[in-house]
């Protein structure tokens, strides 16, 4: 398929390497014949391709994203194909300084200002704001089935207990909001003291902001205050920033629950470690 891909979009190649860290995704680095430096991306499915077709059109020129060079629809075996241009730099790690988690703050919040396009349907990305309850009660339960099969009977119901109990002391939504429903390091890159911009669009949906912080305070804020302090001035000097104490809980305990599920469904022997790692932080939102 990647020989196919690279023949639909004409490209003189020196190297292909696969990109780590892609879960919704196969991703590709590629350089040129003139040393320029591009990816390929492939979505497992045709929904995934359209909501990141979609994002790339509503998101250019409002949020730093890389540039979207080609694009393939796809055929009966491929479910389509981008060529992005390289933002520079590296995903973003703990190393990162209070500067860079302020420009990650802003750029959150610039993207949270995005609302759903008047006058125009979208089918890949769902506004699921109306029905947020319901869009988060139906995810948890999908995630449970798989669940089920890898926790004890008294654990699961443990879980399932105190979601329905949290879930009815939620705040009132914050949104519409263009949600990206992945940002965590991996999809953040940093280039020295500046933030290039954010990438990976498969996921997102327009919906309630309060999702989006979980996964950047999992992997990234919580290790530091400095880092926590300076993210949260970075987001409220474009918008305002909703009770994250008040949300987080929630949504840090249904991650962990979801994560558990999903490592069920993408394989167990090889994501072996975020298992355990989201069966150890379940067990502690749950003692």
């Amino acid at each position: 398929m990647l020989n196919r891909v690279i023949q639909q979009f004409r490209l003189q190649l020196q190297s292909t390497n696969e990109v780590e860290d892609s879960h919704s995704s196969t991703v590709y680095k590629c350089t040129l014949s003139n040393g320029e430096n591009v990816f390929l991306k492939i979505p497992y499915t045709k929904l995934k391709y359209q909501r990141e077709l979609e994002a790339y059109e509503i998101l250019k020129g409002r949020v730093s994203i890389p540039e979207m060079l080609d694009y393939w629809s796809g055929d009966e075996e491929c479910p389509g194909a981008f060529l992005l241009s390289e933002l520079k730099g590296k995903p973003l790690t703990l190393e990162a300084s209070p500067t860079i988690a302020f420009q990650i703050g802003a750029l959150q919040a610039e993207m949270h200002t995005i609302r759903p396009p008047a006058g125009r349907v979208l089918t890949g990305i769902k506004n699921e704001f109306k029905n947020w309850s319901a869009f988060v009660e139906n995810q948890f339960y999908s995630f449970a089935e798989d669940v089920r099969d890898i926790l004890d009977a008294r654990l699961y119901n443990q879980a399932i207990k105190k979601f329905e109990k949290m879930k009815g002391q939620l705040p009132s939504p914050d949104g519409p909001s263009f949600v990206h429903m992945d940002f965590r390091p991996a999809n953040i890159i940093v280039d020295g003291h500046k933030v290039s911009g954010i990438i990976d669009f498969e996921s997102v949906r327009f919906g309630s902001t309060e999702m989006d912080f979980t996964k950047l305070y999992r992997d990234f804020l919580r290790y530091d205050p400095n880092l926590y302090n300076a993210y949260r001035e970075g987001y409220k000097s474009i918008r305002p920033l909703i009770d994250l104490e008040m949300v987080l809980p929630f949504y840090r305990f249904t991650d962990a629950f979801n994560s558990i599920g999903w490592c069920k469904r993408r394989s167990i022997e090889k994501n072996a470690l975020f298992l355990e790692e989201n069966i150890a932080s379940l067990k502690s939102f749950l003692l």
